[in-house]
């Protein structure tokens, strides 16, 4: 299935988003007790659960996309660095979603080190896996890094997703499957779309 990028179209993208869940979702989520299709399930369950908008639910499913963008052809098994899959998993959305969900997904690693740097609680919700990576990605942002990041007009939407890929680390919880949430993925899809055919 791999470079199919090419291929997809704004009619087949939800339901080979869909497929990667069935197909992979069962993969190990870095040290996480979750597996990755649980965890983004698990965040946008969460989002629909606390009344999140449309556009937060889906962008809190698809924000770790980036781990399987081997599916559409964004890795090859030549590869021999990380692609850092926040980039990756934007590549893939932007071109079929508005930018408040590419940009969550985009910027869901920098916000984790925002919220260190500008919360003090939020350090304690990271799971151990999760301040490992941090130490990877660069620790808590530095003042100027901060300035900068709160310039992104999406910044409230960045930092629900952030919180909610937190939350969406449960062991055992129950969630609906893909399929509960793929006309929410279709509606958004059709919004950018329609945005971009008026532009």
């Amino acid at each position: 299935m791999t470079g199919h990028a090419g291929a997809l179209t704004p009619d087949t993208i939800v339901d080979f988003i869909g497929s990667i869940f069935d197909r992979r979702g069962g993969e190990e989520y870095l040290g996480e007790p979750v597996t990755m299709g649980e965890h983004m399930l698990q965040a946008a369950t969460i989002a629909e659960q606390n009344g999140q908008s449309e556009e937060i639910i889906v962008a809190a499913l698809l924000h770790d996309i980036g781990h399987f963008t081997s599916e559409f052809g964004t890795f090859t098994m030549e590869d021999t660095e990380d692609r850092h899959h926040e980039d990756a998993g934007a590549q893939v959305l932007e071109q079929f979603f508005p930018p408040v969900v590419t940009d969550c997904c985009r910027y869901h690693v920098a916000a984790k080190r925002y919220l260190c740097a500008t919360r003090t609680d939020y350090f304690s919700r990271l799971s151990e896996a999760s301040v490992h990576s941090l130490k990877l990605q660069g620790g808590p942002m530095t003042q100027t890094e901060v300035k900068a990041f709160e310039k992104n007009p999406n910044l409230k939407a960045i930092i629900a997703v952030r919180y909610l890929d937190e939350a969406g680390k449960r062991a055992g919880m129950k969630t609906p499957d893909f399929g509960h949430f793929a006309g929410m993925v279709q509606r958004q899809v059709d919004r950018h779309i329609s945005g971009s055919a008026r532009e």
